[in-house]
């Protein structure tokens, strides 16, 4: 067939081109052109149809918890933060509305809840629920999901970061970055309608894991305590969000902000909040009066790390739990004296993933990096302790993500493969199911997997082998948030999206 004449068009192609590239490239191979040239053509338009999708459909990308993939995304800051605010104010004005009821299929297969003539105590008011040990007991889950996943409570937009949710009072509680704010944010939990938010002027930046807050606050007692990236400290009431008092725990500790930010959260001990600004002058832990603000005790001189401090019993000493840059310690709670530590260097001086106890004298720590995990025994050594390795390995390496424990094997992320070892050798029992930099809670004898991608997966705790049940899309986006649960509801969340799920029986 003889060439139509306008294919023979420079001008034609290069308009096509930049206007509609994928016209451009059709008209690019039906030239009587050299291959090579098509080849360099094709390359040419492949970029003009990347600058497409970035300029006029908002295409980002931002590094997974490896560093190396690319998790695309769609929507500039700018019209995330214009969704963000329309959402809002959409909520506002319009009328409330009771929570959608679930499917008849759901009803038909769910076991009515028995009468109570008292409200449901509040279960999950800590960072990965109580004891930050992320296992979820306060009602059996449902195990026979449905092939659409879930029933969703709702879901809408939310501000930056990566901290998790507290729940208490039938609120749920975060802290988000909204343009050049932090929020403190309280939502209904059942329709996720916003009740109060308290900001200030911060906006932590960093180019390899992101924007925002990433420490999760704790609720205690009706009040609500919330760090923020840059090192401001709030003590809220919780139902109205009135400041009660506040501090910048840096500028107070003379400390430096870390490279990824603040991201510990403040733990409630009695009548204290301590929290890890790493100050020098015996200024790294520091416990507030947690009604007044007033400083109690302040110790050592550690650079701090991005894991959150434990209260734990061990040995029969009760200690608060601390994983600073280079060592993992027990502090007295009312003195903050040491009482052992253990070396843990890692590279970059980077501990991220929460320890946990493992019997009543030892404790599984681990970290990324390449450094892997170890159990640690505590003992009596004269008037104080030591700390020993019994075994260590990199058959688990928690990089920003933590493990749980089920009868007597740890599960979780070795970087971004799902794994099994047993915490009393070491020994790894299987590993598989790819779910990236995600996070995961143990629910009964099951997994609740948030995968990096914004999936929920629902995996058996089994050492025998990987069993994955279910899975479902839950939000978009990279997401490196933790996961919650509280009255049968699972709440999820990343930069960019927030939503509730349905999960007890």
């Amino acid at each position: 067939m003889e060439e139509m004449p306008w294919l023979r068009s420079l001008f034609v192609l290069v308009l096509a081109s930049v206007l509609l590239p994928p016209i451009g490239l059709v008209l690019l191979w039906l030239r009587a052109t050299p291959l090579r040239w098509k080849f360099a053509g094709s390359v040419a338009i492949a970029v003009i149809s990347v600058a497409h999708l970035y300029y006029f459909w908002g295409l980002r990308w931002e590094r997974d918890g490896g560093g190396i993939r690319p998790i695309f995304s769609f929507g500039d800051q700018e019209s995330r933060a214009r969704a963000l605010e329309e959402s809002r104010a959409a909520m506002h004005t319009a009328p409330e509305v009771k929570p959608a009821p679930e499917p008849a299929a759901v009803q038909a297969s769910t076991p009515a809840p028995a009468a109570s003539a008292t409200a449901p105590t509040d279960f999950w008011t800590d960072f990965r629920g109580p004891d930050r040990l992320g296992h979820y007991s306060e009602k059996p889950i449902l195990t026979n999901w449905p092939g659409t996943g879930l029933h969703r409570l709702w879901k809408q937009p939310i501000g930056g970061g990566y901290a998790s949710f507290v729940i208490a009072g039938g609120l749920a509680y975060t802290i988000e970055q909204r343009r050049d704010e932090e929020f403190v944010s309280a939502y209904d939990a059942a329709t996720g309608r916003d009740r109060w938010t308290d900001s200030w002027r911060a906006h932590f930046s960093e180019s390899m894991g992101g924007d925002g807050p990433r420490s999760t606050p704790v609720y205690d007692s009706g009040r609500l305590y919330a760090l923020g990236a840059e090192g401001e400290f709030r003590c809220l009431d919780a139902r109205t969000g009135k400041v009660i008092w506040r501090k910048n725990i840096l500028e107070e500790n003379g400390a430096s902000n870390l490279m990824w930010a603040q991201s510990s959260s403040p733990l409630i001990v009695d009548n204290k909040v301590i929290v890890l600004p790493g100050g020098a002058n015996g200024k790294s832990v520091v416990a507030y009066d947690k009604l007044t603000g007033a400083p109690i005790w302040a110790s050592q001189n550690d650079e701090q790390s991005y894991t959150a401090p434990m209260l734990v019993t061990l040995n029969g000493k009760r200690q608060v739990l601390v994983v600073s840059a280079v060592r993992a310690m027990g502090l007295d709670p009312e003195s903050g004296e040491l009482l052992w530590d253990y070396p843990w260097v890692t590279e970059y001086n980077i501990n991220a993933a929460q320890p946990i106890v493992a019997g009543t004298n030892r404790f599984f720590i681990s970290a990324g990096y390449g450094h892997g995990a170890a159990l640690v025994e505590v003992t009596p050594s004269g008037s104080k302790f030591q700390a020993k390795t019994v075994w260590q390995n990199i058959r688990m390496k928690n990089k920003f993500n933590s493990s749980v424990l089920f009868e007597d094997h740890v599960y979780g992320l070795d970087e971004a493969i799902l794994a099994c070892i047993d915490v009393r050798t070491g020994e790894q029992k299987w590993k598989g199911g790819r779910y990236g930099y995600g996070q995961l809670l143990l629910a009964g004898s099951h997994l609740v997997v948030l995968t990096e991608q914004g999936d929920v997966v629902l995996v058996k705790a089994d050492p025998s082998g990987h069993q994955e049940l279910a899975r479902f899309s839950a939000i978009e986006g990279k997401t490196w948030n933790n996961p919650a649960i509280a009255n049968g509801i699972l709440f999820v969340r990343n930069t960019t999206e927030m939503a509730a799920f349905r999960i007890a029986q």
